[in-house]
C-alpha cells in the first residue's frame, strides 16, 4: 500500500511530501515500511504572506479563499512528487494531508479548538486519489489536545526493540515523545515549546526578509546569549506546566519576537545575532528541561532529533550540552531524512485510517480514549479508488 503524506508546518516555509510504502503487518499491527521518495516545495513569498496574513489578521473571506488555494498547492506538491518518483497517482491508496494549522487552542477552561486549512476535496479532484484529512479534530472532540499526533507514529514506526528513545521534533514548535523499548506501554508526548519559530522570526526581522532561518546556526554561534532576557523568557509558565500540553504560533510566533525587540530596542546591528543566540538557547534549554524533567526519569537510552532544527548544527550542539548524560543524534542516524519525518507521519496516519486503526495516544493528548483519526474524501469523481483502495 502506497500512501503519500503532505505536511505544511508552523514554520510556513513550504510543503513536505513523502511517498511511503507499507507492506503487511508484523505482530501487534506494526507495518513494514519504506520511504520511497521525499520532496520539499517551498512557498513563494506571495503564498507565504497569504498564509501568515490569514493566521494573524485573516477575515472569513481571506480564510475561505486560502482554504481553497491551499488545496490546489497541496495537490501540486503531491503530483510533483509522483512525477519525480515515477509513481502514477493511480498507484496511491490515499493521500494523507495534515493541512496548514491557522489556529490551535488547547483545552483549558473549555474544550479545545483547532483549525487546519487545505481543501481535501480539491486535492482529491486534482489527483484522483482518496484523501484522508482533518486528523486532529476527532481527538479534540474527545477532550484531547489534538496533538502531538506524532506520538502514535513514533511508537509504530520508530520504537527500538532494546532501547528506550526520546523522539524529538524541532519544527516551528518542538515536541518530544518517550517510546519505551519495544514500543510497549504508555507513551508520554507533548509540545515542549518553541522550536525554530522564534529564531526564524528573528532572522527574518534582522535581514528584512532576505533570510528566513539561521543556516546551521551560524548567527547564533556568532552571538552572545542575553542572559537577562533568557531568564525572563524561561519564566513563561508553559514550560513548567504538566503534560499533556500543546502550543503553537499563537504563543511562540512573530508577535512574540516583536515584543522582545521592543523590550531591548534600539538594537545595534551586532545585537541581532545576540537575539538569535538567545532564542536558540531558549529552544535548547526548554527541550532539554522537558526531557530531563518528565522523560529521563522513565529511562532514556538515546534522543533522536528530526525537523528543521536537526540541521541547525549549533542548536544540536547546545541541546547535547544540556543533556550531558544522553546520546543526542539526528534522525539520519536511523536512516530517516529529518525533514521528512512529519510528512511520513501523516502518510502513516492515513494508512491507519484506511485500516480502521485508532491512531491517537490518549495518554499523550488527553483524549477520552483511542479514536480513528481523519475524514476520508473519495477520489476519482467520488467513487472508489483505482485498484479497490489498496494501492500496489
Amino acid at each position: 500500500m502506497r500512501v503519500l503524506g503532505l505536511m505544511s508546518g508552523t514554520s510556513l516555509d513550504g510543503i513536505d511530501a513523502a511517498l511511503v510504502r507499507f507492506e503487511g503487518e508484523a505482530p501487534g499491527g506494526v507495518p513494514r515500511w519504506e520511504l520511497e521518495a521525499f520532496r520539499f516545495t517551498p512557498y513563494t513569498d506571495e503564498r507565504r504572506a497569504r498564509i501568515s496574513g490569514a493566521i494573524e489578521t485573516g477575515s472569513a473571506a481571506a480564510i475561505a479563499r486560502l482554504h481553497a488555494d491551499l488545496g490546489e498547492w497541496f495537490a501540486e506538491a503531491a503530483l510533483a512528487l509522483c512525477e519525480s518518483a515515477g509513481v502514477p497517482p493511480a498507484r496511491l491508496a490515499a493521500i494523507g494531508s495534515h493541512g496548514q494549522t491557522v489556529w490551535h487552542a488547547p483545552p483549558e477552561l473549555e474544550r479545545g479548538a483547532t483549525l487546519q486549512l487545505g481543501c481535501a476535496a480539491t486535492i482529491a479532484e486534482r489527483t484522483g486519489c482518496p484523501v484522508v484529512s482533518d486528523f486532529r479534530s476527532r481527538d479534540v472532540a474527545a477532550g484531547g489536545h489534538g496533538a502531538p499526533l506524532i506520538a502514535w507514529v513514533d511508537r509504530v514506526l520508530f520504537a527500538h526493540p532494546e532501547r528506550a528513545r526520546v523522539l524529538a521534533n524541532l519544527g516551528g514548535i518542538a515536541n518530544a515523545t518517550h517510546v519505551p523499548a519495544g514500543g510497549a506501554g504508555r507513551l508520554l508526548a507533548f509540545d515542549t515549546g518553541p522550536g525554530n519559530a522564534l529564531v526564524d522570526a528573528a532572522v527574518e526581522r534582522a535581514t528584512e526578509g532576505a533570510e528566513r532561518f539561521d543556516r546551521q546556526g551560524d548567527r547564533a554561534r556568532r552571538g552572545r546569549v542575553m542572559e537577562d532576557l533568557l531568564s525572563l523568557m524561561l519564566e513563561d509558565p508553559y514550560f513548567a506546566a504538566e503534560p499533556p500540553k500543546t502550543t503553537g504560533r499563537e504563543r511562540y510566533g512573530p508577535a512574540t519576537v516583536g515584543a522582545l525587540i521592543d523590550r531591548v530596542a534600539p538594537m545595534r546591528p551586532e545585537e541581532w545575532d545576540d537575539l538569535v543566540a538567545t532564542l536558540t538557547e531558549l529552544t535548547a534549554a526548554t527541550v532539554a528541561d522537558a526531557i530531563t524533567r518528565w522523560l529521563e526519569p522513565r529511562g532514556v537510552d538515546e534522543v533522536i532529533v528530526a525537523g528543521g532544527g536537526a540541521s541547525n548544527t549549533f542548536l544540536m550542539e547546545r541541546l547535547s550540552a544540556r543533556l550531558p548524560n544522553l546520546a543526542v543524534h539526528s534522525a539520519r542516524s536511523i536512516g530517516l531524512d529529518p525533514d521528512a519525518k512529519e510528512a511520513v507521519a501523516f502518510a502513516a496516519l492515513a494508512w491507519a485510517h484506511l485500516r480502521g486503526l485508532p491512531a491517537n495516544e490518549p495518554g499523550a493528548t488527553g483524549a477520552a480514549g483511542p479514536r480513528v483519526l481523519g475524514s476520508l474524501t473519495p477520489g476519482e469523481g467520488g467513487g472508489r479508488n483505482r485498484g479497490g483502495g489498496t494501492g500496489t
